[in-house]
């Protein structure tokens, strides 16, 4: 099993009740992720729900998760041939942390036309970007995050106003992304906003919405994270995902605030 599967692993503990565990390896600071907490949340939905995969997740995050054992309570909502409509919240310590709805489908069955007018950025090749691995956060260890666009914010501290980074991501240990797992990459990329101011500051996410298109191939996969409007503090950031057969697998925006540190 890898790292993510286990690390994400849910276990019942009651009619629509759920029990996982918040593990070292997956946080900013002292905080996990919020990839990573939805991704906890996607995993007992899909135990819970009786179609298997994200199709859309919408999460507003209330108060931040921190190391340990979380409860997630699911509520099925609607359901019809192809799709189920579901609730979910996330606990820890009986505080309400986290509060998603879904709509889970099988990602294998679904049918009709493709069209897209969106393609991936040109950059180096993974392989050719092993220089470009971020290392300083914990999350890193967990995941391969090869910035092919806009590493000089953190190797150089020089912005470019450019609101966009662009990098390759991958499990640590190698394994293959699933659906499950791009409800984390969607939130695993450091905020635009660094761009334009550096990076510093806080940036607690508010809101976050993933929409998983296919099933990703094997290998690593390429991310757009893009910001193109800051007001009075408050910022969106849209996400594309494409697998390693350049196919589109996930979208993804959230909104967040942008704290910046008090002046002396």
């Amino acid at each position: 099993m890898s790292q993510f599967m286990s690390d994400t692993a849910v276990s019942p503990r009651g009619e629509s009740r759920w029990r996982a565990e918040v593990h070292l390896g997956w946080r900013i600071g002292s905080v996990a992720n919020g990839g990573y907490v939805l991704a906890l949340v996607g995993r007992a939905l899909s135990e819970a729900l009786n179609q298997p995969d994200p199709l859309s997740i919408n999460a507003f995050y209330l108060a931040p998760v921190a190391l340990g054992e979380v409860e997630l309570a699911v509520e099925s909502i609607s359901e019809t041939r192809s799709t189920q409509f579901a609730s979910a919240d996330l606990r820890q310590e009986g505080q309400l942390k986290l509060r998603a709805t879904a709509a889970y489908t099988d990602l294998d069955l679904l049918k009709g036309p493709d069209w897209t007018n969106v393609t991936p950025p040109k950059v180096p090749a993974f392989d050719e970007a092993a220089s470009l691995a971020m290392s300083h956060l914990e999350i890193h260890q967990s995941i391969d995050l090869r910035m092919v666009q806009g590493a000089e914010v953190f190797t150089d501290g020089q912005t470019n106003s450019s609101g966009e980074f662009v990098a390759w991501l991958a499990h640590k240990d190698g394994a293959a992304p699933g659906p499950i797992d791009l409800l984390m990459f969607a939130d695993i990329m450091p905020p635009p906003i660094f761009t334009l101011y550096g990076a510093y500051g806080w940036v607690p996410t508010v809101e976050l919405t993933v929409q998983v298109r296919r099933k990703p191939a094997a290998g690593p996969l390429l991310a757009r994270h893009s910001t193109r409007q800051v007001t009075r503090g408050v910022a969106e950031t849209d996400t594309e995902i494409w697998d390693s057969d350049g196919d589109l697998v996930a979208i993804a925006r959230q909104t967040y605030k942008v704290r910046m540190p008090k002046a002396d």
